[in-house]
């Protein structure tokens, strides 16, 4: 849930929101066919909006540019699809689908309710503190906002979405349980809110794309979308890999697609296939950059922004938890004068987490994992390991102690992982064993520890690890079990969160 980042009670210095342009000017209506082939969707009379100088000063009739672009590669390719005597029928010669319009059911639920009020959802002024009713927010938005409790926006909420709601380019150094999340929606369910398609529309064309480097967080990142579109006609799909192909197509054909949360290789797939045209993106977005290049995903998300108007006619936001100059090398090619924005990672250690060290030999590590779980206060655990054999391993043995466990690894298919989040968040599993990869976008409220059964190679990891638990205001535990081969570790993990990790035996309540 999005409540991790809003429960977060971080002081921020309140910034004055900038309002959005309104301005806006005609355009000529679009061809009468897709682009690609592709499946067009029922039209409406009249034009597309144009945000004009919304993006970023001096950017009047971009909008139109990009449109009129989009609209002169419809005209080519489907040109030659007339001339080939096909032009009813799409890149692969099936016939065309008429796309449904999406969003009539939530406007016939909500034409029965009672008009929602701002008025209803009252958030006290707080010294030093943003709240959401400050920025300006539509209506539909800050009504999901009431529904989800949030109330203060965290320090990189309050520093980012003054300038990304006036449409400025963001890049953003925040590690996991930061708000980014929120921070990237709030902003491209604003811009897509106050400038809606007012021409004609067609099938596959989303609005907006956020990539993220794996299936889980990917996952994660649509689930709170659609939590705060609730009250919205905008339409979420997630396209990841291991999940039928054929299933997405159809939630992207099928209806009017506004955000598309994505990972790098399944686009790549759909763009391929000519299932999808990013020709009107108004916003990308790219969620830890950092991960994406140590992943090898950068040439494909190069392929995808390629795929998108040029960054002068678009919005970009990226967020890593570093700055390196690989990531400030990609930020300059793909944004256009970004506002930057830095969180410490000393803000962002979670307070309510105690962190413990075991000191422990490696052939005592298990027997330990095992007292460890069978404490009166374990309600449920996440076990961390390093690689998917040490995974697989603790599973088995946990398995075979009749210890009501699941395992999330890159060996273990999409659907599985899914049921076995599913049944971790219900309670019927007490321990779920992970790697970093997998484990990334697991955000379930009421994890009691977290144990490291080895430290991470990679110092931002153990932030993300320990994150797992204490949300949401809750107390939480880590427990790092810390043998020969971890302590070179230490060091790193120590200059990264900014204090002392000191090492100490079990306690002899775990001998």
């Amino acid at each position: 849930m999005l409540g991790k980042w809003f429960k977060r009670k971080a002081e921020a210095a309140s910034a004055a929101p900038r309002q959005a342009s309104s301005d806006a000017t005609p355009q000529a209506s679009q061809g009468a066919r897709q682009a690609d082939g592709k499946p067009r969707a029922n039209t409406q009379s009249g034009s597309r909006s144009n945000k004009a100088a919304k993006h970023k000063p001096g950017s009047a009739g971009k909008q139109n540019a990009r449109s009129d672009r989009a609209q002169s590669d419809r005209q080519q390719q489907n040109s030659g699809k007339a001339a080939s005597g096909d032009a009813n029928a799409n890149a692969n010669g099936k016939p065309r689908r008429r796309s449904r319009r999406g969003g009539r059911k939530a406007r016939e639920q909500r034409a029965e309710q009672a008009p929602w009020s701002l008025s209803e959802y009252v958030v006290a002024e707080k010294p030093g503190f943003t709240r959401f009713h400050d920025l300006e927010l539509p209506l539909d938005v800050m009504h999901a906002i009431a529904d989800l409790g949030f109330e203060y926006c965290s320090p990189i909420q309050a520093d980012v979405l003054p300038h990304t709601l006036d449409g400025y380019d963001a890049i953003g150094k925040a590690q996991t349980g930061t708000g980014k999340t929120a921070a990237f929606l709030i902003t491209v369910l604003h811009d897509l809110l106050n400038n809606p398609v007012q021409g004609e529309r067609y099938a596959a064309e989303p609005r907006a794309i956020v990539l993220a480097p794996t299936r889980e967080l990917a996952t994660q990142i649509a689930d709170d979308a659609k939590a705060l579109c609730k009250y919205t006609d905008l339409h979420v799909v997630n396209l990841i890999g291991g999940m039928d192909y054929d299933k997405q197509r159809n939630k992207v054909v099928e209806r009017f697609v506004d955000i598309v949360v994505a990972t790098p290789g399944r686009l790549i797939d759909f763009i391929q296939r000519r299932d999808i045209s990013l020709k009107l993106v108004d916003i990308v977005v790219i969620d830890e950059a950092d991960r994406m290049l140590d992943m090898g995903f950068i040439p494909q998300v190069k392929r995808i922004i390629r795929e998108t108007p040029e960054k002068h006619y678009r919005q970009t936001l990226l967020f890593s938890a570093t700055f390196t100059e690989d990531i400030m090398r990609l930020s300059q090619q793909w944004t256009k004068d970004p506002v930057r924005v830095e969180i410490e990672p000393e803000n962002v250690t979670a307070d309510n987490v105690d962190q413990r060290l075991y000191t422990v030999s490696d052939k005592e590590k298990l027997p330990l994992l095992e007292k460890i779980i069978q404490q009166p206060d374990v309600s449920s655990v996440i076990v961390f390991a390093n690689r998917r054999d040490q995974t697989r391993r603790l599973y088995e043995h946990l398995k075979s102690k009749q210890v009501a466990c699941g395992i999330l690894s890159g060996e273990v298919s999409q659907q599985q992982r899914t049921r076995t989040l599913n049944r971790f968040k219900q309670g019927e599993i007490k321990v779920l064993v992970a790697t970093d990869v997998a484990g990334r976008g697991i955000h379930v409220d009421g994890i009691s520890h977290v144990v490291n059964f080895n430290l991470p190679e990679d110092p931002e990891d153990y932030v993300h690890r320990i994150g797992r638990t204490g949300r949401a205001g809750a107390k939480g535990v880590s427990i790092s079990l810390v043998g020969e081969g971890d302590a070179f570790m230490l060091m790193d993990i120590e200059t990264l969160v900014g204090k002392k990790l000191p090492c100490e035996p079990p306690p002899e309540s775990l001998a």
